[in-house]
C-alpha cells in the first residue's frame, strides 16, 4: 500500500492533541457513568466507535492507494520543422496587423497544439538559417517566434530552395527521426519564389517520406511593402504591390504529397492544418513500464461516515426505570 501524502507535523500534532483531550473526556464520561449507574459496555462501545471514526478519517486524508499494477506507457510523437519566409514582403499589411505578425501568432498556436512533438524553426528569404533546432521546449520556441523580424535575413528576394534543402538535411541527419510520415515540414510564405531548384527538392522530399504542408499568407489585392522610409518603390518611383501567389505553394504541396492552406482576409486554414497534422501517426520513441495504483480514500471515508451515523442513532441510555 502507498500513500498520496505522508503524515507530517500537523497530522501528528492534531492527533496527539485529540487523544489528550479525548482522554479527559473519557475520564469525565466514566465518572458521570458511575453516578448514573450506566452500563460500561455501552460507554466503551461509544468510545471505540468515535476513535474508529477519527482513525478512518485520518487514513482517508492521507490517501491510501492499493491494487498495484504495471502498465506500459509509450512515447509517440512527430518531428515538425516550420520554415518561415522573412522577406520584406512579409511586412505587408493586407493581413492585419501585418503578414508576419499574423504568422507569429498562428505559429504559437501550432506549437501549443503539438506540445508532445519536437518542433523546430527555419527562417529564410534568399538564404536559410536555423532559428531554433527541433525541441520539446515550448517556452524557447515561443521566444524565438516572438523575436522574428524581416531584418534577420538578407533581403535579396525569396528562394524556397535553401530552407527546403536545410530541412531535408536536418531530417536525414537526425537518427531519432527515421519513420516515414512522422517528419513534417510546414512552409509559410506569401508565395513569391525566385528559386530554380524548388520543384526537384520537393520531389526528393516525397521520396524521403517527408510530408510538406504549405501555408500561403496574403490577399489577392495585396498591399505596398512598408520600409523605414515609406513604402518600397520600383525604378519608376511607383509603389511595389505584393500579392499572395498561391500557385508555387500549391505545386510544392502537390509534389511532396502534402496539402496547401491559406491565411487571407477571408479565411484562416490554420485550425484545419493542425487537425490534418494531428491525424498523422507519430513516431514511436520509447516505452516505460510504470507502477500504477488507485487512491482508495473513499472506502475509508464511507466507512467513517457509516460509523458516525451509528454513533448518532445509538445514544447511551442515561435513565433506567
Amino acid at each position: 500500500m502507498s500513500w498520496f501524502r505522508s503524515a507530517g507535523f500537523t497530522e501528528y500534532f492534531l492527533g496527539i492533541s485529540f487523544l489528550i483531550l479525548y482522554s479527559f473526556y473519557i475520564f469525565r464520561t466514566f465518572k458521570a457513568g458511575r453516578l448514573l449507574a450506566l452500563d460500561k459496555r455501552s460507554i466503551w462501545f461509544k468510545i471505540v466507535l468515535r476513535l474508529s471514526v477519527l482513525v478512518l478519517t485520518i487514513i482517508a486524508i492521507l490517501g491510501p492507494s492499493f491494487g498495484e499494477a504495471k502498465r506500459e506507457v509509450k512515447s509517440v510523437g512527430k518531428d515538425i520543422l516550420i520554415c518561415v519566409d522573412l522577406s520584406r514582403s512579409m511586412d505587408a499589411i493586407d493581413i492585419v496587423p501585418s503578414r508576419l505578425e499574423k504568422v507569429k501568432f498562428e505559429m504559437k498556436r501550432i506549437v501549443d497544439a503539438f506540445s508532445s512533438d519536437r518542433v523546430g524553426v527555419i527562417i529564410f528569404s534568399s538564404e536559410a538559417f536555423m532559428q531554433c533546432p527541433m525541441t520539446f521546449d515550448q517556452n524557447a520556441l515561443h521566444l524565438f517566434i516572438e523575436t522574428m523580424t524581416t531584418g534577420l535575413v538578407p533581403s535579396a528576394g525569396t528562394d524556397f530552395g535553401p530552407p527546403l534543402e536545410m530541412a531535408m538535411e536536418k531530417f536525414k541527419s537526425d537518427e531519432s527521426s527515421k519513420k516515414e510520415n512522422s517528419r513534417i515540414l510546414i512552409l509559410i510564405s506569401d508565395g513569391e519564389d525566385f528559386g530554380e531548384k524548388t520543384e526537384s527538392i520537393a520531389r526528393n522530399m516525397e521520396d524521403e517520406g517527408i510530408v510538406m504542408f504549405t501555408l500561403g499568407v496574403g490577399t489577392n489585392t495585396g498591399s505596398p511593402i512598408p520600409t523605414g522610409r515609406g513604402n518600397k518603390t520600383d525604378k519608376s518611383g511607383k509603389p511595389v504591390i505584393t500579392k499572395l501567389n498561391r500557385e508555387p505553394l500549391e505545386l510544392l504541396a502537390k509534389l511532396s504529397g502534402g496539402s496547401y492552406f491559406e491565411i487571407s482576409d477571408s479565411r484562416n486554414d490554420v485550425p484545419k492544418m493542425i487537425r490534418k497534422i494531428g491525424s498523422i501517426e507519430g513516431l514511436f520513441r520509447d516505452s516505460r513500464v510504470v507502477d500504477i495504483s488507485a487512491n482508495r480514500y473513499f472506502y475509508f471515508l464511507i466507512f467513517a461516515l457509516l460509523l458516525f451515523c451509528i454513533d448518532v442513532l445509538l445514544p447511551v441510555k442515561s435513565l433506567r426505570i
